[in-house]
């Protein structure tokens, strides 16, 4: 290509090109605390807090990894956490799918006294922030002897006003036509909910559950809270451990931090497509 018609497209081409730069200066602004994080995770411990800042350690090394992974479970119980945090945010979101999903097909398709009152009282308790409900849960959570328990993480939170709106909007979306069919065969409101429009709402369903694994899975606060057991704690409130009174392990913690995001990561990378057809299509109709 010779240099006039070069120029000639960039003269063309230009917002494109404008736009490009603009989105990888963006790019690398959020990506830096990232590479920071694994940067600092692979540095030894004296060399964490250097100043200038060194991108590249200059001496890599896995021995904050390997520490971590090799606690004992009366100093600092990475894997203990990690399964802590993988089994109850698993449980969690399933379960969570399940009850926000019945509730959205009861408002989306069945016709009931009060139906979109109801569900304007539902949408308003969205401004109450969640803190809020800290001190009843607790409580509840505590009248049911559920403290150190995976209970108090698992089930408080099921009834989220979010995945009903979510999926309520994805199945006021799916043609009527496909349930009235279903129904002169002679299938029920419950066989339609779970043969039909679920398996027609997987993209919204996906969808759902990286919100909710990633919010159970990162929620620092509430695990705090419930758990007296150093062993019962997940992952955030355990990585804090790192952090002491007059010592900081900046590799330890961030080691760990790098650790507690690969799942988070995976999942969204194998949901990707889901993620975005889910979020595309919901509120077409409604």
């Amino acid at each position: 290509m010779s240099d006039r018609k070069w120029l000639r497209r960039l003269r063309r081409d230009w917002p494109v090109w404008v736009l490009f730069l603009f989105m990888l200066a963006l790019a690398l602004v959020w990506a830096a605390p990232i590479l920071y994080m694994i940067s600092t995770s692979l540095k030894p411990e004296s060399q964490t807090i250097t100043w200038p800042i060194r991108w590249i350690p200059a001496e890599p090394t896995l021995e904050n990894y390997q520490t971590i992974m090799a606690a004992t479970s009366d100093q600092s119980p990475l894997l203990r956490w990690m399964w802590n945090s993988f089994f109850t945010a698993s449980i969690h979101t399933a379960l969570v799918l399940l009850v926000s999903s019945m509730a959205a097909y009861a408002y989306a398709r069945m016709e009931f006294r009060g139906r979109d009152v109801l569900f304007a009282i539902l949408m308003g308790t969205l401004m109450v922030p969640s803190v809020m409900n800290f001190v009843p849960n607790y409580l509840i959570v505590d009248r049911l002897g559920w403290l150190d328990s995976y209970a108090a993480l698992i089930f408080p939170g099921l009834g989220g006003v979010f995945g009903v709106f979510l999926l309520r909007q994805f199945f006021l979306g799916i043609p009527r036509d496909l349930e009235d069919a279903a129904r002169i065969d002679g299938a029920g409101p419950f066989r339609i909910y779970w043969t039909i429009v679920l398996p027609l709402a997987k993209p919204a369903l996906v969808t759902l559950a990286i919100f909710t694994f990633m919010g159970h899975w990162n929620d620092f606060l509430w695990p705090l809270i419930v758990m007296n057991d150093p062993n019962m704690l997940t992952l955030p409130p355990g990585l804090a451990m790192f952090q002491g009174k007059y010592v900081t392990f900046y590799g330890k913690l961030m080691a760990g931090a790098v650790i507690s995001a690969l799942p988070v990561l995976i999942a969204f990378l194998f949901a990707q497509r889901y993620f975005i057809k889910g979020i595309t299509l919901t509120g077409m109709k409604g």
